[in-house]
């Protein structure tokens, strides 16, 4: 059966620092990002099912997405864990919205990070194609299954 690829993009807001880096970006700054989350499976061929003919609901994809990963970053700034400590006491005390990662926050590490997320809650019938994370309008970070193989 053919295998088609559906395609949601997602959006949020969300701060960073890189910590140790040697450019303007080991300040805290943040972005608009964009998300595009690519799978592929073979659609539903049930006509019992009310979701004949389907690879995935949009609805669903977007509902996944968003609890596994825009509902944590909206709004967020994203940190080592090894930042400062008076930062994240400081930060948290003033009730900010802080994820800390075990990872560097760069684009290319978040977009691996999503992929090892999302890869834990796909359903059994579809895939993880590729992801797409722009920081900018003019950059952006991509990650292919394929690449894998």
């Amino acid at each position: 059966m053919a295998k088609i690829r559906l395609t949601r993009l997602f959006t949020f807001e969300m701060a960073h620092a890189l910590q140790h880096y040697d450019g303007p970006c080991r300040n805290i700054h943040g972005h608009s990002y964009k998300l595009q989350v690519t799978i592929v499976g073979t659609p539903l061929a049930d006509e019992t099912d009310p979701k004949n003919g389907m690879v995935m609901d949009f609805g669903d994809l977007k509902k996944l997405v968003n609890k596994t990963i825009v509902d944590e970053l909206d709004h967020a700034l994203l940190l080592r864990k090894d930042s400062a400590p008076e930062l994240v006491e400081m930060l948290r005390k003033l009730h900010h919205k802080l994820v800390l990662t075990a990872y560097q926050p760069t684009c290319e590490n978040m977009l691996l990070d999503f992929k090892a997320r999302l890869q834990q809650v796909m359903p059994a019938n579809v895939a993880l194609h590729s992801l797409k994370l722009w920081e900018t309008q003019n950059s952006f970070a991509e990650w292919y299954a394929s690449d894998e193989l």
